[in-house]
């Protein structure tokens, strides 16, 4: 009975062996622990970040650049385009994408109408790196930048003159 007196008392004052020993080994396997969750945090960390930088990335949209090299092997297509309403400018401006020439005819809209339809499409050349042209009034030309007009044809037309016999 006074051993195990002794035995309480010496617990209580920590001064039991025993009790020193459990207590470092939970301190070591506490450590461990420890060190364990600071490599798991790390790894989690890294992949959040990684996930992160991911979604970024998902956000910027590339768009589409041939190289003139792709763009000669590829027949070019032409799109000609009369809208009779302002709805019609997105399918004009997804042919633009798609590095289309495009020639919209505007003489069937009112000039207000018109006018909003090549602000709008305006706005597109300049994102695309379109060129504008302006082929007659109220017809204009839209062209990517892996296509180049000459306009030799209507400077040649007017120094030589077509109708010339009827002069």
């Amino acid at each position: 009975m006074a051993n195990k007196i002794i035995s309480k008392v010496m617990d209580a004052f920590c001064l039991n062996d025993s009790y020193d020993d459990e207590m470092e080994e939970n301190e070591f396997e506490e450590s461990t622990s420890i060190e364990d969750k600071i490599a798991d945090f790390k790894k989690e960390d890294d992949l959040k970040s990684s996930s992160r930088s991911s979604r970024k990335d998902s956000r910027v949209v590339k768009l589409p650049v041939k190289s003139n090299m792709e763009s000669m092997d590829e027949k070019q297509k032409v799109v000609i385009v009369r809208p009779f309403e302002f709805d019609e400018t997105a399918g004009i401006c997804d042919n633009l994408k798609d590095n289309k020439i495009v020639v919209v005819n505007t003489n069937s809209l009112d000039s207000k109408i018109a006018q909003r339809l090549l602000d709008f499409v305006g706005g597109a050349t300049y994102v695309l790196n379109v060129q504008i042209r302006e082929i007659d009034k109220g017809i204009y030309m839209f062209l990517p930048s892996n296509v180049d007009v000459s306009n030799t044809l209507k400077k040649e037309i007017q120094g030589k003159g077509v109708f010339n016999f009827m002069n």
